[in-house]
């Protein structure tokens, strides 16, 4: 179960609104030991493609010496899904190197406010789980 603060679930789908037609793109981190993340990333999307996503490489360099200095881990990649249900793509599962992280997605299919769902993908299979969202 992802436990996930609402301030960023907006956050998410605010960025994914006003990215669209590309897909938006970031990252969640929070410290090992806490089970709720609390520093949203927004990062840009480097393909800025309809369909496929990937960070900007000086940008993710960047972030990891950050998330490093503040002891922190990835604990939820997100991206939304523009022409799609929020569902991983073989792309996604491919690309999905942090199987302790959650994989939120969302759609946003007609730049329109769709499903939010978060998926565990470990050893190349989606899983999803449930979300838990919590204020701060």
């Amino acid at each position: 179960m992802l436990k996930i603060l609402d301030v960023h679930i907006e956050s998410i789908m605010n960025q994914a609104l006003a990215e669209h037609p590309i897909e938006a793109c970031g990252i969640i981190l929070g410290k090992k030991d806490n089970q709720v993340p609390h520093r949203i990333v927004p990062m840009q999307n480097a393909a800025r493609s309809e369909n496929f996503f990937a960070f900007d490489p000086k940008e993710q360099f960047k972030v990891w010496q950050e998330m490093e200095e503040k002891n922190e881990v990835p604990m939820v990649f997100y991206h939304s899904h523009t022409n799609s249900r929020a569902f991983p793509s073989k792309e996604d599962i491919q690309h999905a190197w942090y199987p302790d992280a959650s994989y939120v997605l969302v759609s946003t299919t007609g730049g329109k406010p769709g499903e939010v769902r978060s998926y565990r993908i470990v050893d190349k299979k989606a899983i999803e789980e449930t979300i838990n969202v919590v204020s701060q």
